[in-house]
């Protein structure tokens, strides 16, 4: 199913180029815009992603341990909430979608953390 042009041309418009590339098993800092009142501050989510979705209007889930409940929560990559994502660490996984980890606790949730060097073409 292919998107309307016009749609496209306004996708392509709202698409952000600022993000860092990262793939699921890497550990990031969202940093996520909160607006109180009339005031507005940011507030750090750092988690791992477990799911990326592409597309016109993708998204990735980041998933951490907060007090011992996992806490996941799904961003927009258009989003004008995220003001910036900083790549902390990578881990070695073999799939797509990590959905596997929500059963895990403790060791048994531990991933084996890697190197991954950017190449620029």
């Amino acid at each position: 199913m292919s998107i309307h042009p016009v749609m496209q041309r306004l996708a392509d418009k709202l698409k952000r180029t600022d993000l860092p590339a990262f793939v699921p098993g890497d550990q990031v800092r969202v940093q996520v815009k909160i607006k109180e009142g009339d005031k507005e501050r940011l507030q750090a989510f750092e988690g791992l992603v477990i799911a990326i979705n592409k597309g016109p209007q993708g998204t990735f889930t980041v998933r951490k341990m907060s007090f011992g409940q996992g806490v996941e929560r799904i961003f927009p990559f258009n989003s004008k909430v995220i003001d910036k994502i900083e790549k902390v660490r990578s881990y070695k996984v073999r799939r797509a979608k990590l959905f596997y980890l929500r059963g895990l606790r403790g060791k048994a949730a531990r991933l084996k953390e890697v190197d991954r060097v950017v190449v620029k073409a």
